[in-house]
């Protein structure tokens, strides 16, 4: 018998094996097929558009519609306090044809659309009264229009709605062990001696934020201003950064701050832009926690900014309290002392590079800051409102300075803790 050929085709039934290879190259074509369906269901995914949402009202039902580009799964429940209605689809696209629909009066208070999470996209209902989910079917194409999503509302009692209250995946969130107080100058240090930052680039997916001079959104503008961040800290070689999230995905206040620990952060710092009524104002401030405001402006930024897991419709029955034992309480009195130091030399090295108010440092209640071990400071870059400040925040030359200011604020207020200088 002569050497046999490595490769011969050879077709079984319309199956097509290739001599001795057969078996390893089905499985290769298998695999092939596994990954080009994959990749066609998540293109698919991707290309779900919602282009239109309206509502009619009525004294007994409202009705919300949805158009859509192919058909889609809908979960739907309702949260209180305040009332909402909330609609949960796979991840779509909204490209709205027109404008939304702004309620004047009646039960529907207002609308509010993005990503919740990877691979959900949130629809929230913000309602003026106790309303019941009668139905939320989706319609099949006919009568010259495409897949339609269709969301009954009717009036209810309180009583009735509370018992409704529910969430496809209520979960009830582990209690944490209670931290010990930190130790000054012991935090934790990686094996490469690189200092952990944890950057926070506020709001996100459903959440936007403040909308700015020119369309310009708060949940975008924070996330570029975080990675320019992280590049200009991590190539110092001092710091390891981690991101909050990374892309335009919604976070919830508690997630962020579990973040900041489970990656034994050694600094959280929560990024944002505000907007006011007054264009004229402008600057930077730099806020930490504190049970007392500073001053009214700060106590009305804290109310907002906490308020930002409602915006996205997150269900709150269940969550722990901020402080569940006196030395939870110890530790993150200990962790405020730093955190105001921290916010101390952020304060002396932004100003020296751009403008900041007299009162650069001010305290607050927000949600957000309140590691119990983590020193935390919220930075507010600027004011959207403002056009100045608006545009400085898009400039690299602007980002680059504030990425030194950042990087030297850090780099002095480790260096002033005792023990605390870098091995090495």
């Amino acid at each position: 018998m002569g050497p046999s050929r490595p490769e011969t085709c050879h077709v079984y039934g319309g199956q097509v094996g290739i001599g001795p290879k057969m078996y390893t190259n089905q499985w290769r074509v298998w695999a092939l097929a596994v990954v080009l369906a994959w990749f066609v269901a998540g293109t698919a995914m991707a290309q779900i558009v919602v282009s239109r949402l309206g509502f009619v009202s009525g004294p007994e039902r409202t009705r919300i519609t949805l158009d859509l580009s192919q058909r889609v799964d809908p979960h739907s429940f309702v949260l209180a306090d305040p009332y909402r209605a909330v609609v949960d689809l796979p991840q779509v696209s909204f490209r709205w044809a027109e404008a939304l629909p702004t309620p004047a009066d009646g039960p529907i208070a207002g609308f509010r659309h993005g990503l919740f999470k990877p691979g959900t996209s949130r629809l929230v209902v913000d309602l003026r009264q106790p309303m019941k989910i009668v139905q939320a079917q989706v319609i099949e194409p006919g009568q010259g229009q495409g897949w339609r999503l269709v969301v009954d509302l009717a009036p209810t009692t309180r009583e009735a709605f509370l018992q409704a209250l529910g969430t496809p995946a209520t979960t009830t969130p582990a209690q944490a062990k209670p931290p010990a107080p930190p130790q000054d100058g012991q935090m934790p240090r990686r094996a490469d001696g690189r200092r952990t930052i944890v950057l926070d680039p506020g709001h996100g997916g459903i959440d936007p934020g403040t909308t700015g001079v020119g369309g310009v959104r708060e949940k975008t503008l924070t996330l570029e201003i975080a990675q320019d961040l992280k590049r200009a800290l991590e190539a110092s070689g001092r710091y390891h950064v981690v991101l909050t999230r990374s892309d335009d995905s919604f976070v919830r206040l508690r997630e962020r701050i579990q973040i900041a620990r489970s990656s034994k952060g050694e600094i959280f710092l929560s990024l944002h832009a505000d907007a006011l009524g007054d264009a004229s104002f402008r600057g930077m401030t730099v806020y930490t926690l504190s049970d007392k405001a500073s001053d009214a402006e700060a106590e009305a930024l804290a109310q907002r900014e906490n308020k930002s897991d409602l915006i996205a419709g997150v269900d709150l029955r269940d969550e722990a309290p901020e402080v569940a034992s006196i030395l939870i309480d110890l530790a993150q009195r200990e962790t405020m002392n730093l955190s105001a130091r921290l916010a101390g030399h952020l304060v002396q090295e932004l100003s020296r590079d751009v403008q900041m108010p007299r009162n650069g440092h001010r305290f607050a209640g927000f949600a957000v800051l309140k590691a119990p071990d983590v020193p935390s400071a919220l930075i507010e870059l600027g004011y959207l409102s403002n056009r100045q400040d608006t545009q400085l925040l898009a400039q690299p030359a602007h980002r680059r300075k504030l990425g030194q200011a950042v990087l030297r604020a850090l780099d002095s207020f480790f260096k002033s803790r005792p023990g605390a200088a870098r091995a090495g």
